[in-house]
C-alpha cells in the first residue's frame, strides 16, 4: 500500500539524489518516488525539510532523512545484499572518510568547474580561467581515485558504499567536457565510470518521471 511506504523526494540528475536512489535500489527497500522540479519545489517537500534540497526521505512514521549519505546508510543497514557496507580492504569509517573528501573539496571544485558563472566574486571576471583552475584541482582528486581502482572498484573486486556515493559526482565532472575527460590518463577511472553507466542498476535509477504534483497524487 503506497501510503505505508517511505516517500523519496528526488531530482533525476542530482548526484546526491542519485546516490540515494542507488542504495534504495540495491537494498530492495520499496519506496514511493516523487520527482520534483527544483525551481518549483512542492510545499510538501519544504514542509518535510525546509532547506529544500534533495534527496529527502520521509518514513511512514514521519521521520525525515534529508542527507543523501544518511539515506544510503538507512537503506543499506536494513538490507545490504551486495555487501556495500563491508570490504576486506577498508572499514566503513575509511569509506565515509573518502566520501567526505568527495563531498568537500572535490564537490567544491566540481561546482566551480561546471558552473563558473555562479561565482563572479571568486572568478574576478575571468570565468574560463576560473573554471580551468578548478578543473585541474578536481583532476588531482580523480587521479588519486584512478590509483585506487586496481581491483576494478575503489576497495577491491566488488562495489562498495564509497563507489556508489562517488560515481554520480565523477559522472557529472566527466560530462562537463566529455571530450577532454576521454583524453585524460585515467584508464581505470574511465572504465569504472563506463561500467557504472552501462549497468542495469544505473539504468534502473535513471528512468524519467513526470514531476510529482500533490493534486495528481
Amino acid at each position: 500500500m503506497a501510503g505505508s511506504l517511505p516517500v523519496l523526494y528526488s531530482f533525476r540528475r542530482c548526484p546526491y539524489a542519485m546516490r540515494a536512489r542507488l542504495a534504495l535500489a540495491i537494498s530492495g527497500e520499496p519506496y514511493t518516488l516523487r520527482e520534483v522540479v527544483l525551481r518549483d519545489k512542492p510545499a510538501e517537500l519544504l514542509a518535510a525539510s525546509p532547506k529544500g534540497t534533495v534527496p529527502v526521505l520521509v518514513l511512514p512514521g514521519g521521520e525525515v532523512i534529508d542527507q543523501s549519505l544518511d539515506v544510503m546508510l538507512w537503506a543499506l543497514r536494513r538490507k545490504d545484499p551486495e555487501g556495500w557496507l563491508s570490504s576486506a580492504r577498508a572499514s566503513l569509517d575509511d569509506m565515509l572518510a573518502l566520501v567526505a573528501g568527495n563531498d568537500g573539496e572535490f564537490k567544491r571544485s566540481l561546482d566551480r568547474y561546471k558552473y563558473p558563472n555562479r561565482y563572479p566574486k571568486e572568478s574576478a571576471g575571468d570565468a574560463q580561467a576560473f573554471a580551468l583552475l578548478h578543473r585541474a584541482q578536481g583532476a588531482a582528486w580523480l587521479a588519486g581515485l584512478d590509483g585506487m581502482l586496481d581491483g576494478g572498484w575503489l576497495y577491491g573486486a566488488r562495489a562498495s558504499l564509497a563507489d556508489m556515493a562517488l560515481l554520480p559526482f565523477v559522472r557529472q565532472f566527466a560530462h562537463t567536457d566529455a571530450a577532454w575527460f576521454a583524453t585524460q590518463p585515467w584508464p581505470r577511472l574511465q572504465a569504472w565510470l563506463a561500467q557504472f553507466e552501462a549497468s542495469a542498476l544505473y539504468a534502473g535509477v535513471m528512468g524519467k518521471h513526470a514531476p510529482w504534483q500533490a493534486e495528481n497524487a
